[in-house]
């Protein structure tokens, strides 16, 4: 595993498009959208520590503000051929057992990712009304520890308080702090050949 970092991509950035499969094969398009008053994108997986971490509190995000104007798309951009633990039907079960109420979608050929300039599981994105982007970066300080390979200890359980604060604060109509820390995870599992310019090996 490769401890990879947010690319921090310019604040004020608009949101590129995508249309990508859900779980349950649906075609979900950042057009669907429009009508949310801030808009989480964010990019995980199934198998990284890190998003095992933080994975009970983007369920508890997505209950606390689902009536609330808060917009989530989540997107697996893992390479399942060397990731299997990552393909479409284990996000489903994924979805299921997490009790995520968002949609989980799939980027088979990594180009969302890319235009996100995402780097890392997970790696959040936060826009505003316009789609514009006003925060990047991480949850909050907590990460997972690992005790040995494969075995991690998540018993500091994260609050989100970066990334909650950063909700509130466009749902009230202000702008989040400039000062965001970036997040920090596994790297994207891109395919052989298929590594963006920002990737650092």
């Amino acid at each position: 595993m490769a401890l990879t970092p947010s690319t921090m991509l310019p604040l004020g950035t608009t949101a590129p498009d995508f249309a990508l499969p859900n779980t349950d094969g649906k075609t979900i398009k950042l057009a669907d959208y429009s009508n949310s008053k801030v808009l989480l994108v964010m990019f995980i997986c199934n198998h990284c520590p890190f998003v095992k971490h933080v994975a009970p509190q983007l369920a508890k995000i997505g209950q606390d503000y689902a009536d609330k104007g808060l917009g989530i798309v989540a997107i697996q951009s893992n390479d399942i051929q060397t990731h299997p633990d990552d393909s479409p039907q284990m996000m489903a079960k994924e979805k299921t057992e997490r009790g995520y109420n968002f949609h989980y979608l799939f980027d088979a050929d990594q180009s969302v990712a890319k235009a996100y300039t995402a780097a890392c599981t997970p790696d959040f994105f936060l826009f505003d009304a316009d789609h514009k982007l006003v925060y990047r970066g991480q949850l909050d300080d907590t990460r997972p520890t690992r005790i040995r390979s494969g075995v991690y200890d998540s018993s500091n359980g994260p609050t989100g308080v970066d990334l909650r604060n950063a909700i509130d604060a466009v749902l009230a109509g202000r702008q989040p702090t400039a000062e965001q820390k970036p997040s920090m995870g596994c790297n994207i599992k891109w395919s052989a050949g298929n590594e963006p310019d920002y990737y650092n090996l």
